[in-house]
């Protein structure tokens, strides 16, 4: 493929995401914004969990992505039975058809894909998800004295139900964190599941088709990595992820009473790479605090601990990154 400009890159990258979402539109109504963030996420190379009651086709949306995009897929439906070597896979032994000898042979399992559907990722014990968020971050997987490299791309797009408490295993705190986005699925307009119900009780609509590639998103990570972050919307990255903190200097009293625990440095990055995607995707060759604003709340969302005081003064996650976004100083600074 002939070497192309960076504006060049972007061009195609916008013109790829219009194709999706055109898509994703056959059997996807409504729910631009996750549409939006779960591309973002990919675009980024990083893996996405979505979070909504049931019925509210997260499960659909991703196998739709997984069909619009021309790479392997598996599903794996997360189950309380279900043990490590059903994801990562198994050795066999197996007999040599020209020795006769038996050797141990590795079966690899489904995580062997490039898109994993993880389905309702908390209803399997802890020693499970971390094999498969093990893979995520390492994306490999070790058997034995042997390491076996994961398909490139790869990105896992979990799914869990909110709702439900008994029989589920909630993800820990520091495995969330491998995140990129925790993305809230919510209830569909009136409108929406006026069309909803026009089509699935209807004539079955068209197929999707692929119109992205593998290529087309390594094309795109590589390209997020060199859109240029003016100074002054590092430092408002800085400022609103250390506002969580309540070691830090200064941090205001609502933190101290309402955030437990706060987020990482891996917030920071992805806050960063994500909104390098986001203004890639509307057109523009530098990110702006825009950006950031738009992506705090599915960044920071599952890296915040709230206190019991939040809990009991029915205190959101969101409802604190709305307050730290709304308190926290923006950096004046010349646009690129």
């Amino acid at each position: 493929m002939p070497d192309i400009s960076d504006s060049q890159a972007a061009s195609q990258l916008v013109n790829g995401y219009q194709k999706l979402r055109a898509e994703l539109s056959k059997r996807i109504v409504g729910q631009e914004d996750v549409i939006e963030q779960v591309f973002i996420a990919m675009a980024a190379g990083g893996h996405a969990l979505l979070e909504g009651v049931p019925g509210l086709a997260k499960t659909l949306l991703v196998k739709s992505f997984a069909d619009a995009i021309h790479l392997t897929f598996r599903r794996i439906q997360f189950t309380p039975d279900l043990m490590p070597a059903d994801i990562t896979g198994t050795e066999i032994i197996q007999e040599d058809e020209q020795t006769g000898r038996r050797k141990m042979v590795f079966l690899r399992g489904p995580i062997f894909s490039q898109i994993i559907l993880a389905d309702e990722i908390n209803r399997t014990p802890p020693k499970t998800q971390a094999a498969l968020l093990e893979a995520m971050q390492e994306r490999s997987v070790t058997v034995g004295q042997e390491t076996f490299i994961l398909p490139r791309p790869f990105f896992v797009l979990a799914t869990q139900n909110p709702i439900e408490q008994e029989g589920t295993y909630p993800l820990p705190e520091a495995q969330k964190d491998r995140f990129l986005f925790l993305i809230r699925v919510a209830y569909p307009t009136r409108d929406d599941e006026r069309e909803i119900l026009a089509r699935t009780t209807g004539i079955a609509g068209d197929d999707i088709q692929p119109v992205l590639s593998g290529e087309d998103l390594q094309q795109a990570q590589a390209l997020a990595r060199r859109v240029p972050v003016p100074d002054h919307v590092t430092d408002f990255v800085l400022d609103l992820v250390r506002a969580t903190r309540t070691t830090e200097a200064g941090v205001s009293s609502y933190v101290k009473q309402m955030v437990g625990w706060g987020a990482g440095p891996r917030a920071s990055q992805h806050l960063i790479l994500s909104s390098k995607v986001r203004a890639l995707l509307r057109g523009r060759t530098h990110v702006t605090m825009d950006d950031v604003e738009a992506l705090a709340t599915p960044v920071l969302r599952h890296r915040l601990v709230p206190t019991f005081h939040a809990e009991a003064e029915g205190v959101t996650v969101d409802h604190i990154v709305k307050h730290l976004l709304e308190n926290t100083k923006r950096p004046s600074g010349k646009v690129m």
